[in-house]
């Protein structure tokens, strides 16, 4: 068993063609939906365009299918078995990752710090692929206790949850973090371990603030970016908080469609170092793939960093502390992404077009609400090393104020599609920021129900999760 994000490790150390992984993924496919086959390319990146319409194009012409008659290879023992020609190795599917890991971090800053008597963390594996990392990684090597993890053993089911790390699906987590006796910091990974979740005592921190905040402090506190990011990216429904970062800091800046590939392009040709997605996706260039366990770690880096040269019994700067002092900064942006899961696809596809028809009618200046529109398209990306374009990446409406309404439809097959609102206003204000974002927003989710027609297109009066 071995997380995605170490896959990608072991194919770049082991400069192999590819990668194929069995994915116990968040996207639909396979029974009951939490099961998908994916490839990655010889970069340890997923496949792009280019290499999987060619795979397409060979399924057209098969003719024969071949097996090959070998004994059963015990694979919970490393080693290497050969059949003739052929080679089975079965390899740790920790150590390889660790070991890039450590030469990303100060592991000894790291245990420093995880092992003071007046810091806590949990950190939530769900049952999932990251249960394998969680001991060897937080225990073992940084000197956590052990009850520091949770739901860590993997599971065939995930414990009957559903492994996606948000406020919804990581109720355990959430109900801990927020309770009476919150430890300081806590962390959730995905299915198979590229996605994460941060939260501090009483605090969540949204995945588009989380890769802002990495960035603008991953010089200070990783020594693997000591000498600065060489660029920063988001995917386009990923609110505008890494944009902010990277014009204070005067990093190179690219704004791609949602998927990890368009990031690989980037990294490949030296123009990309940090990126993230608000689907709860953070990452760098030390591998090819988003890290939920990276993210972690490099919060934990933030943290000590932050807190070095503090004596037990002082207070200690903590999530909220980190947050807030970045807001001061660079203004908040105030996100939220709207849910609705398994909508008859025949209605959602419907409200896209009617969307597309407005943005065909609408010109700079028009209102929405009170909202002054300064955009609105059908977001098109040009890959900049490449020259690909990817077309039709989301239905955005930009406002004068900055403020951002952005549709998307996602897994639009016979299962259903999934709607996805997103919502961002930026507020420069300080007395502001403490708002709940629900309540900041308010106006403008109004707006994108509105205009959308969302319920008489797909009749949900309410989204399955609100992030």
């Amino acid at each position: 068993m071995i997380s995605t994000p170490a896959v990608s490790a072991i194919i770049r150390k082991q400069k192999a063609n590819g990668g194929f992984i069995m994915s116990a993924s968040h996207n639909p496919g396979g029974p009951k939906y939490d099961w998908g086959i994916k490839f990655n390319y010889s970069s340890g990146q997923p496949a792009p365009e280019s290499i999987t319409d060619k795979i397409y194009g060979n399924t057209l012409s098969i003719s024969e299918i071949k097996t090959a008659q070998i004994p059963d290879v015990d694979l919970s023992k490393v080693g290497t078995t050969k059949f003739g020609d052929f080679t089975v190795e079965v390899i740790d599917p920790v150590s390889d990752y660790l070991e890039l890991l450590e030469s990303v971090f100060d592991f000894d800053l790291l245990r420093n710090f995880v092992t003071r008597p007046d810091f806590r963390f949990k950190f939530d594996a769900m049952h999932a692929i990251a249960g394998a990392y969680a001991k060897p990684i937080f225990v073992e090597r940084l000197g956590a206790r052990e009850d520091s993890i949770m739901n860590g053993v993997p599971l065939e089911d995930f414990g009957g949850g559903h492994p996606d790390p948000n406020l919804t699906y990581a109720k355990e987590l959430v109900e801990i973090m927020f309770g009476s006796e919150a430890p300081d910091f806590g962390a959730a990974s995905d299915g198979d371990g590229d996605r994460n979740m941060i939260l501090g005592n009483k605090f969540f921190i949204t995945p588009s603030d989380s890769v802002a905040i990495i960035a603008a402090n991953a010089q200070d506190a990783i020594p693997y970016f000591k000498d600065g990011p060489k660029g920063l990216a988001r995917s386009m429904p990923t609110s505008a908080a890494l944009d902010r970062v990277a014009q204070k800091l005067n990093l190179p800046f690219f704004e791609v469609p949602t998927g990890w590939k368009f990031f690989g392009n980037l990294m490949d040709a030296g123009k990309l170092s940090i990126c993230g997605e608000e689907s709860f996706g953070t990452g760098s260039d030390h591998i090819r793939e988003k890290d939920g366990i990276w993210a972690i770690l490099a919060w934990l880096s933030i943290l000590a960093y932050k807190n070095k040269g503090k004596n037990v019994g002082e207070s200690l700067v903590s999530v909220a502390d980190i947050a807030k002092e970045h807001w001061k900064v660079y203004g908040r942006n105030f996100f939220s992404r709207y849910d609705y899961e398994e909508c008859e696809s025949d209605g959602a596809n419907k409200m896209i077009e009617h969307l597309r028809s407005i943005i065909a009618n609408s010109k700079c200046g028009d209102t929405l609400g009170n909202y002054t529109l300064k955009l609105a398209d059908d977001f098109t990306y040009t890959d900049p090393v490449d020259g690909s374009i990817a077309a039709k990446q989301g239905i955005r409406f930009v406002f004068s104020d900055g403020s951002r309404i952005i549709f998307r439809l996602s897994g639009t097959g016979s299962a259903g599609a999934t709607v996805r609102i997103y919502v961002e206003q930026y507020e420069p204000d300080v007395s502001k920021h403490d708002l709940d974002a629900q309540v900041a927003l308010k106006p403008l989710i109004d707006v994108a129900l509105s205009v959308s027609k969302l319920k008489e297109f797909t009749g949900r009066e309410k989204p399955t999760v609100i992030t």
